[in-house]
């Protein structure tokens, strides 16, 4: 390779990025619905067991694999997949999930995210004031998203795309700058700014009183015991194991490729072992202390314990986005408190996506020797043009589509690869050794037997129900509505497409580097 590769400039500025990465909307927004849909402490059980068992092995393993890969000069999946099975000329073709699930999770996150800025200005300048209950703030954020037209919000989608646009061109140009001048610097801003207003509305709603003299169940403590209050009963539940789990992987952002991309840019010597734990925690205690403490007792306070599921059931997004501003609403400084918690989401959500976008760009960078003004020119247009479907088709299930396949399915497929090369092709002894190297602290010997068998059985079980309960609905749209199925397949066969293409791409990629290696030896 003629140039040298990126850097992170501190240890503090790898955990903040690998921390900002995991630390998302799920944190604040997915994880209170979780627990809301599946019974409050029943969902804590599996959640934590999950953490034990898959989330924490998984780190400690693209860890390793990313500043393995890296020494080889190699920032993604294909070429890191590539030096563990050097025999095997079939396994980086498997590593393409790790750039293409990114991406596709990239193309609707954004949109979302831009949301957050959004309704940060509306709640400032008090935009949605006369939303005073579920049905009008429901209204408002369907008009803001142009599904509907009403009294509540006017602009419709227009308002909307100047929202994206905005969103959209801040994350390329913090992606523009690089690891060390773009993604390190905005996280060691953000992540203290996002803490700060956690700590603050937490704080806030931890110390709110019974506003409802009638229900005095409905108050703090109880709050907070709805999500703590353990039923074992919920054990016996499939379901919500596999919610569980998925939640683990969504919150961590661990399956996807990312953290592969971010520990390339590590030294030899670097800790993969303090550095993945330190991660884990920061976004467990954004998401447990944090996104736990501020979403279900506030909405438990106000609307009690059994409209806290029904809300979580009707959408994602109701938690976040109607029933938080309503409670908010009914404090003093309500549109101070309201920006709060929408800057908290959006910075949350930034954090995320530039690392989303990093796995394409370092696959340009690395395997076609690429500048990155060139590289990210490249992502922006093509990303650009991607974004357009869930914004214009997101009545259509759109995108709950590009949520399934790149933030769930190809999710765990992609983890239980690494995990088997890791331990299995790579080998155990190699894989402890390669983890300890340059480290300060001893991994706990159960994990070395837990990495081997337990997580990869984990993976293959999450995947086997799924395939023996799920596959025929998903794959014949049962569950899709008569016009909205030209659309799912549409989508489908542009992701189909888009796969396809980085398929070809690295199959380029591994030529040039064979032509190049065949130029040295002459």
């Amino acid at each position: 390779m003629s140039k040298k590769r990126d850097t992170w400039s501190s240890r503090l500025g790898i955990i903040m990025a690998v921390a900002g990465s995991a630390v998302g909307l799920g944190n604040f927004l997915r994880f209170p619905g979780q627990v809301a849909q599946n019974g409050g402490g029943a969902f804590m059980i599996p959640y934590f067991v999950s953490l034990f068992l898959l989330g924490i092995p998984l780190m400690w393993i693209e860890w390793t694999l990313g500043r393995f890969g890296g020494g080889f000069e190699h920032g993604t999946a294909p070429g890191i997949f590539h030096s563990l099975w050097e025999k095997n000329r079939f396994i980086k073709y498997f590593g393409v999930i790790g750039i293409f699930g990114p991406l596709v999770i990239f193309i609707y996150y954004t949109y979302i995210e831009s949301w957050t800025l959004a309704y940060s200005f509306f709640a400032l300048f008090g935009k949605y004031n006369q939303a005073t209950n579920q049905t009008s703030m429901q209204a408002f954020l369907r008009g803001f998203q142009g599904l509907e037209k009403n009294q509540f919000f006017s602009g419709g989608l227009g308002v909307a795309y100047i929202f994206f646009l905005i969103t959209f061109i801040l994350n390329c140009w913090v992606i523009f700058y690089g690891i060390k001048r773009g993604i390190e610097k905005l996280c060691n801003i953000a992540m203290p700014l996002l803490f700060i207003f956690g700590i603050g509305l937490m704080i806030r709603v931890l110390t709110l009183g019974v506003p409802n003299a009638g229900k005095p169940d409905w108050n703090i403590i109880n709050g907070l015991g709805f999500l703590w209050n353990p039923d074992f009963s919920a054990l016996k539940s499939a379901k919500v194991w596999l919610a569980a789990a998925g939640q683990i992987f969504f919150t961590l952002s661990v399956g996807i490729g990312v953290i592969l991309t971010y520990a390339s840019y590590l030294s030899k010597a670097d800790d993969v072992v303090l550095s993945g734990l330190t991660a884990v925690s920061t976004n467990e205690m954004a998401e447990v202390i944090l996104g736990g403490s501020i979403v279900i007792p506030a909405a438990f306070v106000f609307f009690g314990p059994t409209e806290i599921g029904n809300i979580a059931r009707s959408g994602m997004f109701n938690l976040g986005f109607v029933t938080m501003p309503l409670v908010l609403s009914k404090l003093h400084f309500a549109n101070l408190f309201g920006f709060v918690w929408f800057m908290l989401l959006f910075l949350a959500g930034v954090t995320s996506s530039v690392s989303l976008a990093q796995p394409a760009v370092a696959f340009l960078e690395d395997e076609f020797d690429i500048d990155r003004k060139k590289a990210v020119g490249i992502f922006t247009i093509v990303s650009f043009i991607l974004c357009q479907a869930p914004i214009f088709f997101l009545s259509k299930g759109v995108v709950d589509e590009l949520d399934f396949w790149g933030g769930t399915l190809f999710l765990v497929l992609f983890a239980t690869v690494e995990t088997i090369l890791f331990a299995w092709v790579f080998g155990m002894e190699r894989a402890w050794k390669e983890v300890h190297y340059g480290a300060k602290m001893q991994v706990p010997r159960v994990y070395k037997f837990i990495i081997k068998y337990i997580t990869p059985l984990f993976l293959l079980i999450i995947l086997g129900f799924w395939f023996y309960q799920e596959w025929i609905p998903v794959i014949f749209m049962k569950n899709i509505s008569q016009g909205a199925k030209p659309y799912i397949l549409f989508t489908r066969l542009g992701l189909l497409l888009v796969f396809i293409i980085l398929v070809i791409l690295v199959k380029l990629a591994w030529r040039r580097r064979m032509n190049i290696k065949k130029g040295g030896a002459k």
